[in-house]
């Protein structure tokens, strides 16, 4: 069977790309239904994309290279088809779009706009070789208990990342590239809590407040959530995509609170109250009982001198820690790295080296900001993709 068009992964990218692609196209999917990662995203309600999404939201190697795919295809394109298919959306904190309803629309519109271009869709499908052809691509693929022998004239890899290895997610796309000679940067988790080997957290698994997170290399102003085996929460989230092994975080457990002035104010009206009575007013309780262990904090207000409390403010402010690790590729929301971007086209998401080889979505060493910024990657580099090919005839 001969198709102008085969798409390697109906995800979010995938099924972006098909519906622009013109032509025979036919997509393939080793997972019984399309768009898993869409089906869970937001709690089931899907953060589609992001009011702010920009280049500045995204990490790779090159971080020039999305400018081009963002540009043409932005989040109020995106806003544009989800309105037109009439699903309801509302906006939360940070310029996150959600579903009012279920993710499930979301797949529902792609899997309408595939039809509407008369793309196939073929899940539970196992690629089983892969070759170049002299006029494009031969691929033998596994179905329904068949052996089918498939070519084309365009390959698209959107197979993701390793992220979330129990919903199949492999490193297939990278497996394919290096076939064809693209380069892969190093790949790593990220969108993913932090952990601590001795477990100094346990008491407080639970607990959130808003923080300021940083590094050497960024911050982040959002909450932070206590586990059992560590960190989570948006902020830890957001900086775990600029963390390395051994490497310290920096955790500001007061942003934007005169805790200093407070605490001077509050000595003066009522000194007799202990110190920590009065932190609970401003921290949640059991973190300040965890803190009573490790930072002084003993006696009322009264006792307190203006240098006793200017140190414990500067201590809240730069509580620093260091993770043994992350939770992995297990529970990462995404992938960090990918198909090096010197070897593809930012406009059009082709190999260079390779013509009729695209690369798009998580596959490629582009990654986003929690928040729906890499459902906004797959949608660009998707429609830069399809566009490109629809293009070529």
């Amino acid at each position: 069977m001969n198709y102008h068009t085969i798409i390697l992964g109906a995800g979010a990218a995938g099924m972006m790309c098909a519906a622009h692609c013109g032509g025979r196209v036919l997509v393939i999917d080793h997972a019984k239904a399309p768009g898993e990662k869409i089906r869970i995203s937001g709690g089931g309600r899907c953060n589609f994309t992001n009011m702010h999404a920009g280049p500045g939201n995204f990490l790779s190697r090159n971080p020039h290279f999305c400018k081009s795919a963002l540009a043409r295809y932005t989040q109020w394109d995106f806003i544009d088809l989800v309105g037109r298919h009439g699903i309801a959306w509302h906006e939360k904190t940070l310029g996150q779009l959600f579903c009012d309803g279920s993710s499930k629309q979301i797949i529902q519109m792609l899997r309408a706009e595939m039809e509407h271009a008369g793309a196939e869709l073929w899940v539970r499908t196992e690629l089983a070789d892969l070759r170049r052809t002299d006029s494009g691509f031969a691929l033998d693929v596994d179905r329904e208990g068949q052996r089918l022998n498939l070519t084309c004239a365009n390959l698209v890899l959107a197979t993701g990342g390793k992220s979330i290895p129990k919903m199949g997610a492999t490193g297939l796309a990278y497996d394919i590239a290096r076939q064809f000679g693209l380069a892969v940067t190093e790949t790593r988790a990220a969108l993913v809590p932090f952990t601590f080997s001795d477990g100094k957290f346990r008491d407080l698994s639970g607990v959130s407040l808003p923080v300021r997170l940083s590094n050497a290399r960024t911050s982040f102003d959002e909450a932070l959530l206590f586990t059992h085996r560590g960190l989570s929460g948006p902020a830890v989230l957001q900086l775990s995509s600029y963390w390395r092994e051994g490497e310290d975080i920096h955790v500001n457990l007061i942003p934007d609170l005169p805790l200093y002035d407070l605490l001077r104010d509050q000595r003066k009206a009522g000194g007799r109250k202990a110190l920590t009575t009065e932190l609970t007013r401003h921290l949640p309780t059991r973190l300040v009982e965890h803190l009573n262990r490790q930072i002084p904090m003993q006696g009322n207000l009264a006792d307190q001198s203006d240098a006793a409390l200017a140190e414990l403010v500067r201590t809240l402010s730069d509580w620093n820690l260091t993770p043994s690790g992350t939770e992995g590729y297990r529970t990462a929301e995404v992938t960090l790295g990918g198909i090096e971007t010197d070897d593809l086209s930012s406009k059009t998401m082709e190999a260079r080296d390779v013509p009729g080889l695209y690369a798009i979505g998580e596959a490629v060493d582009v990654t986003g900001w929690l928040g729906g910024y890499n459902f906004q990657w797959a949608w660009s580099s998707g429609f830069a993709a399809g566009n490109a090919i629809a293009g070529r005839g």
